[in-house]
């Protein structure tokens, strides 16, 4: 039997007088009827008059909806807050942050660990350390299988802020990949790489304990960390 479709736009009556005076002069049905634009009913092929009301007024509130567009992820050392003199986080980065942030609030977290981090540098998926992880057979659901495992789940009636703050340990898995650059005397941008090796060295972290539970090992951090410094010359192929 042939599937048929409903469409959930109003109908115009073929007879506009069969409407009640009172109807055809609602504010409803006066602004249905200035902008008629045709579509064909998924039935016979009838012309419907449908117009998209406050179709600007939508927009506008989905524009308002879009995330913040961060321009550099929080320090724990306060005076790095007023210096411009510090290196600069890869787009990168700053994005794999934007996930992680999101992936705790999916999973309805209080917080912003570095298990969360280390899901946004996944679903980001385009920097040199989340390769490397595929490579290494580490994916965004064995590590959010992982996640739940360690930590369990949430109550699910919790609502995560919009923002999740920090753990103690994700902030120093941050000021970790900054100081490794400045260490390193070299010119560029603070990449996803550095980020994930400050995870990594977070030893009683959840992201460290994940990472070894799916076979990251130090020599692979070693040879991860021997190009921390080359991810913002990979295309987005």
């Amino acid at each position: 039997m042939a599937a048929r479709s409903l469409s959930v736009f109003p109908i115009s009556p073929s007879n506009p007088q069969s409407i009640p005076k009172s109807a055809r002069d609602s504010p409803a049905s006066l602004a249905w009827n200035q902008r008629p634009s045709c579509l064909a009913s998924s039935f016979n092929g009838n012309k419907l008059s449908v117009v998209p009301l406050r179709s600007r007024q939508l927009v506008r509130r989905f524009n308002s909806a879009v995330a913040t567009v961060l321009l550099s992820l929080p320090t724990g050392k306060p005076e790095r807050a007023a210096t411009d003199k510090l290196p600069k986080w890869s787009a990168r980065a700053i994005k794999s942050f934007a996930m992680a942030e999101l992936e705790a609030r999916k999973l309805k977290y209080p917080n912003t660990g570095t298990e969360a981090l280390l899901m946004g540098i996944l679903v980001e998926g385009t920097s040199l350390a989340a390769k490397f992880l595929r490579a290494n057979g580490i994916t965004l659901f064995k590590v959010r299988e992982e996640t739940v495992n360690l930590l369990g789940k949430s109550d699910m009636y919790f609502f995560s802020p919009e923002h999740p703050p920090l753990t103690e340990q994700a902030q120093r898995a941050l000021d970790w990949a900054v100081d490794a650059k400045l260490k390193s005397g070299e010119s560029g941008e603070i990449t996803t790489t550095h980020l994930l090796l400050g995870i990594w060295l977070e030893k009683e972290s959840a992201g460290h304990k994940i990472l070894s539970s799916l076979g990251f090992t130090d020599e692979k951090a070693e040879e991860l960390g021997k190009s921390m410094d080359k991810d913002v010359i990979l295309s987005y192929k």
